[in-house]
Parts: C-alpha cells; structure tokens; sequence
C-alpha cells in the first residue's frame, strides 16, 4: 500500500524559509515606518502621488514606499508558496494552512490601504500591524512543517502529568505575547497611552519565564523543545531591555521632539523586531509541546492499577 505521507522536498521548505525571512524583513520596514512618523508620506493607495512609477524617495516617501515595494513582493511570493504547498503537499491541513496564509497576506494589504485611505484611525493601523504579526507566524509554521525534521523523524514523546499542563502554559504565553503585541501597536498608533503596554510586560515576562523554565528543566532531553524555549527565554530578556530602551527615548527623553530622534527609531524598530521573533519563538514552541508532550491523566483499570493514557 503507498504511503500518503508527504515526502521531504528541500526546495519547498527552502522556499518558505524564504518567505518568512522576507516577512520579517517587512515587519522592520513597517516599524521603519511608524517610528518615523512616515506613514502619510504618500497620500493615496494603492498608487504612489496617482502613479504606479517609483516616485522620489526622499524624506519619508522613501520608507512608506519601500514598505509597499517589499509588502507587494510578499504577497507574490504568498501566492507561490500557496500554489506550491496545494499542489504538492498531501497533508489536507498544510493545503488550508497555506491558504490561510493567502488570505491573510491579502487582509494584510486591504488594511494597510485603509490605513492610508483613513488618515491612520488607531484602530484599523493596529490591526494591520497584528494581522502583520500574525502572517509572519504563520509563514514560520509553514516552514516548520515543511521541514526535514517535521517531516521525516519520529517525534520522541514524553507524557505531561503536570498542572498546569506544559501545551496550557505554551499557549498561554502565546496569547499574552499577542495581547502585548496588540497594546504596543496601539501605543504607537496613538490609540492609547503607554501604561497598559509597560504594566502588562511583568505579566508576559512570569507567563514566559514558567513557560521557559518548565520546558528547560523537565522536557531539556527533547531538542525540539528545548531549543525554542532557550530561545524564548533569550529573546524574553532582550525585549524587556530594548522595551526599557525603547519607552527612555520615545517617553521620557523624546516627548518634546520635533521630530523621530535616532535613538528612538532604532530601539523601536528593535523592540518590534525582537517582539515578532518572540512571539514566532512561542507558537513554535507551542507546536513542538502539542508533537512531542501530550497531556496524559491517571485511569483506574480493573483490579485497582493505574495507567497513565495520553488525552
């Protein structure tokens, strides 16, 4: 009997790395944007002051335009690699995975439209940049599971009998990072001040660190959850030195500008960097716990033994 499993192919999986890199890529030039108060350079979308031509890249016009330059190439390449994965993958949920990347890259765009359209209202320019966020993990995702080690090794499995359970911690740290990430896009959008997004950091850094040091001290034998945690972990403590940086030279030493200092964009532009690594960090994380620790719970067998069954 032929086996339906998916075959490893190098070039697609080096095709969504690919992707994933360049969504990363956009999410700088996005934050490039923002924090060079850049974002109605070009007054109109989707054309460029009435013209699809490259139009003069000074000033600000030269990231919002590079912004729709890499933006345009990524939903392309969104495009391919959704062709790619529905055509050669047999997996039926890599096929919907691809296209909820499609749809999503396409949201994406619609809203970075509006964005513009609507002389940025805060809440249709943070939802572009958590759409935006969202993309990018799923573009990782793609790439893990088109993977050598996703697709041809045996998961080594070890039963989670701890309370909470090791999945609820990693999807709890994956739904606080967003809500973080969703109260710092509306803080630079000016749709809020910055005290929700500076005392809810504590909360995301204990949920992280459980989740790290959970993972670290009793799963560290399996190397696909290991090495996220040990990255999340790193990742955790230099987002909260580049937060402080960050909130120093936009709050407390750049209120007055006149205009974005550099300090201030590049330890922006960092936070928001390391903030969609962080984030990417904890859904793979999430994904390697929910492959390689299920949840088990104690049942009493006739005779009165125990026997530990995985949920």
């Amino acid at each position: 009997m032929k086996s339906l499993a998916t075959p490893y192919n190098r070039a697609h999986h080096n095709f969504a790395v690919f992707v994933a890199c360049a969504t990363f890529l956009l999410i700088i030039a996005g934050a490039l944007v923002t924090s060079n108060d850049a974002g109605l350079s070009i007054p109109d979308w989707p054309t460029s002051f009435g013209s699809f031509n490259v139009p003069p890249l000074r000033g600000g016009v030269r990231f919002e335009w590079s912004h729709r330059a890499i933006a345009g190439s990524i939903i392309i390449l969104t495009v391919s690699i959704a062709a790619w994965t529905w055509f050669a993958e047999k997996r039926r949920w890599m096929k919907w995975l691809s296209l909820a990347a499609l749809g999503t890259v396409i949201t994406q765009a619609i809203l970075g439209g509006l964005t513009v359209l609507f002389f940025q209202p805060p809440w249709v320019s943070s939802a572009h940049a958590a759409v935006g966020q969202t993309f990018f993990c799923i573009a990782v995702t793609i790439a893990v599971f088109t993977g050598r080690r996703w697709v041809e090794e045996v998961p080594r499995i070890e039963l989670d009998i701890r309370r909470p359970s090791m999945i609820t911690l990693s999807l709890l740290s994956v739904f606080v990072l967003y809500v973080q990430l969703i109260l710092g896009a509306m803080f630079r959008h000016h749709g809020m001040g910055w005290w929700p997004h500076v005392f809810n950091a504590p909360l995301v850094a204990i949920v992280l660190g459980w989740t790290g040091v959970r993972a670290l001290s009793v799963y560290s034998k399996i190397e696909a959850v290991r090495r996220p945690a040990v990255l999340l972990l790193g990742l955790m403590i230099t987002q909260l030195c580049l937060g402080f940086l960050a909130f120093m030279t936009r709050v407390a030493w750049g209120r007055d500008a006149v205009q974005p200092e550099m300090p201030m964009v590049v330890s922006t532009v960092a936070h928001v960097a390391v903030g969609a690594l962080l984030l990417a960090t904890a859904v793979v994380l999430a994904i390697q716990v929910w492959r390689h620790v299920p949840v088990s719970f104690e049942e009493r067998v006739p005779g009165g033994e125990r026997s530990t069954v995985a949920a």
